[in-house]
This record gives C-alpha cells, structure tokens and sequence, in this order.
C-alpha cells in the first residue's frame, strides 16, 4: 500500500516516534512532508517519550495522535499506556503504529524473535485492539479499521495498526542530513586498537555488526567482545556493571547517539559510580543509521557537558583520526569513568 493513502485514511496532524526499518516508508514520508517541525512530527528518544508527548498533544487539542515505533519498543511504550492512557486513569486516545519485526515464520534476526512471538500479546493484554497490514491489505480494509478504531478512540481508547514486512511504500527518495567526515568504521575500528585486550561492549546496530567484521578481518576471536544485538540504549549500563564487578580490568562501550539519548539517564548513574576503569565512547551520526537515517537531536546537545555535569572525570568530543588518537591516549590515565564523543559520518 502507498503510504499516502495510509496517511490520507489515518487523518492525523501530530507523529511522534522512534523510526523502524520497517516503516521506513512511514518516516521517509513524515521527514519529507514535516521535516522536523515540532508542531507536527517528533523523533523521540524513546517511545515512552513519544507517547508522553502524543498525550500532550491530546490534552491540549483534543486531537488523537499518532506514536510509531518497532515492536521492540512496546516495553518502552508500557508504563506511560497502563498508567497514563488508560481508561482507568485519563482515558486519553493514541493511534499506534508498530513495525513487526519478529513475525512468526518470517526470517529476522535473533534478538527481534522473541518480541515478536508476543508483540500482539502485549497490545491484547493492555487491551488495545489491533489491526494488521501487509502488503496485500488494501485501502478500503484500512478504512473499516480507522471506522472501529474511531469509535475506540471516543471513549478514551487506544488502537493499533501493527506493519508486515513490505506492506507499505513510498515512491520517493528521502535525504536526510550528512553527519561528519570521518567514517563510523574507521573510528570502531581505532578504538578497538586502543583497546587492545580489553573487553568491549558495542551496542545495538551497525556498531557491533562491524566491530564482529573487524574482528573476523583480523582474525581474531571475539571473547573480549560483548555485541548488544537488542536492548538498545543500555549497553552503557551493561558495561558499567561489568566494570564495577572487574575493577582490575578496563572496560570499553562504544555507543550511538540514538541509543545514548534513549535512556540517557544512565550516563548520571555512570558519573555517580566514580567508575575509574570505564571509557564510554558515543559515535554520534545525528541520525538512526541503522533503522534509515532519520535524524536524533544529537546534531543540537552538547554530550561531553552532559558527561562532565554527570560526574564524568574526562569528557572530550573529537572529529577526525588524530583528535580521537589523543582522546584515547588521554583516558588511560582517567581516575574516573571517561567519555569521548566521536562525530561521524553516516
């Protein structure tokens, strides 16, 4: 289905969300057409943060909006549903959309399994009804869904439109900001020298993915190497429980900008530790690379402030090969944790 004729059946004028591949056409769509204007479209953080500001949006106009998202971030999504949208507490109206990576007999990847054996579970155990679409959905069946689904939404209800694999299009190409010069592979792969024997923990996305081909380039093994294929945004934290139960060991998170931003939160906790033996390195594209590149807000935050604010000892952001050598060089000798912002290249 064209994504204009989903858009034109939804009939919304407020989006926020957190891209997916798997609505890709949905967020190509909404950064043509919006861009990132405020008023109208919002890449969130996290996906409790886009529905919070959906129910904003309602309170305010009494206009339903819409949250997107993979499935991966119902967990996200959860708490602001059962205990701000719920008819039990402020029967505020959202329109989901949630990208099902995971189906059950479809081919994904490992960490996108389980959540898809119970992405409709979660959505009838909140009691939020649902509809499907694929790609042989027509239009007239997503109209009869958004009629049942209006009359949900008058009495403070919420429902779903949950995405198939290629049930949605868009014929035109989306260009979406550059970020910096030097190439994400190329940073990965100096910090992973750096590191030398140290144990790292990459996060979700293109920065594992490389990391293990470097790592096989090499030929090397890759037991040092903890790859957070799901969970996105916590590999940090997962480091840092490594580094405080291994104090005799230096302990290394590359990290991504849109993942850092997801639970950002957890950088104040890092800083709280005094960790001395954790570096934390964010490869900052300004966009959600691995999902199509629509851009985060971290082309706007100024990151090592927020880390020396946190109580990190050392806080650098860099943007080419020798500016990054001498952050590494630097935080071998750090007394707490380190964090090194790294602008790269899409």
């Amino acid at each position: 289905m064209r994504i204009e004729d989903f858009i034109s059946v939804v009939g919304a004028d407020f989006y926020a969300g957190v891209p997916d591949s798997q609505l890709r056409a949905l967020c190509d769509y909404l950064y043509k057409t919006y861009g990132l204007d405020y008023r109208c479209h919002v890449v969130a953080a996290n996906e409790g943060n886009a529905v919070a500001l959906a129910a904003g949006h309602f309170l305010a106009t009494g206009r339903v909006p819409v949250v997107y998202m993979q499935n991966s971030g119902e967990g996200n999504a959860v708490n602001p549903i059962a205990s701000l949208l719920s008819r039990d507490v402020y029967s505020i109206p959202v329109l989901f959309i949630i990208g099902w990576r995971g189906e059950p007999g479809v081919h994904d990847e490992p960490q996108h399994v389980y959540q898809g054996k119970i992405t409709l579970k979660l959505l009838e155990d909140m009691e939020i009804p649902y509809f499907t679409v694929g790609a042989d959905t027509s239009v007239s069946d997503v109209s009869s869904a958004m009629e049942r689904f209006r009359k949900i939404f008058s009495s403070g209800g919420q429902a779903a439109f949950v995405i198939r694999k290629g049930a949605l299009s868009y014929g035109e190409k989306t260009e979406y900001p550059a970020g910096g010069s030097l190439l994400r592979e190329d940073a990965v792969r100096i910090i992973a020298a750096a590191a030398a024997g140290d144990p790292i923990v990459s996060t979700t996305g293109k920065i594992s993915r490389e990391l293990f081909e470097i790592r096989e380039a090499a030929g090397e093994g890759h037991e040092r190497d903890f790859l957070t294929v799901g969970s996105m945004g916590h590999a940090s934290s997962i480091a840092l429980g490594i580094a405080l139960s291994k104090p005799e060991a230096r302990i290394w998170c590359i990290d991504g900008d849109g993942a850092a931003l997801m639970h950002m939160g957890a950088m104040a906790v890092i800083g709280a530790s005094g960790a001395g033996n954790l570096v934390h390195v964010v490869l900052n594209n300004c966009a959600h690379e691995s999902v199509g590149g629509m851009p985060t807000v971290a082309g706007r935050i100024d990151f090592p402030a927020i880390a020396r604010a946190s109580g990190y000892c050392y806080a650098a952001s860099v943007s080419d090969e020798s500016g990054l050598l001498k952050a590494l060089a630097a935080v071998k000798d750090a007394q707490g944790p380190s964090f090194i912002e790294v602008r790269v290249s899409l």
